[in-house]
């Protein structure tokens, strides 16, 4: 059974920085995407960064280029979303999610939410003013 796990949400002053962790346990092989997501209240969910696992290629929404690095750490098994320069408006609940069968999709699949079986259960960021 694959568990996505996330970690490392807080309250941080705007302008701050904040690093997101996530893990993902269960896969049968090491081709799988993960991907970070947010979601503000009263809006939809939106996507950040995806990173796939078997070759670290990343890759970015055009809106969160710049600020945003996502990252792993093979010997921890884990996946990073660092943020920097953050905003009151990205005050968000932000999710981890995995999915094995949008590898053979291609890249330009990594956003389509609907492509992501397994998701953390979320993560809280608070942005203050």
């Amino acid at each position: 059974e694959v568990q996505v796990v996330e970690s490392g949400g807080g309250l941080v002053q705007a302008g701050g920085s904040l690093r997101l962790s996530c893990t993902a346990s269960g896969f049968t092989d090491d081709d799988y995407v993960i991907g970070w997501f947010r979601q503000a209240p009263g809006k939809e969910r939106e996507g950040i960064a995806y990173l796939s696992n078997r070759d670290g290629r990343t890759y970015y929404e055009d809106s969160m280029m710049g600020r945003f690095t996502i990252s792993k750490d093979n010997a921890k098994n884990t996946k990073y979303l660092q943020m920097n320069s953050l905003k009151p408006e990205e005050t968000a609940v932000y999710y981890c999610a995995a999915s094995a069968r949008v590898v053979k999709y291609g890249s330009t699949w990594y956003g389509r939410i609907f492509m992501y079986d397994y998701w953390g259960q979320g993560t809280q960021v608070t942005v203050s003013s």
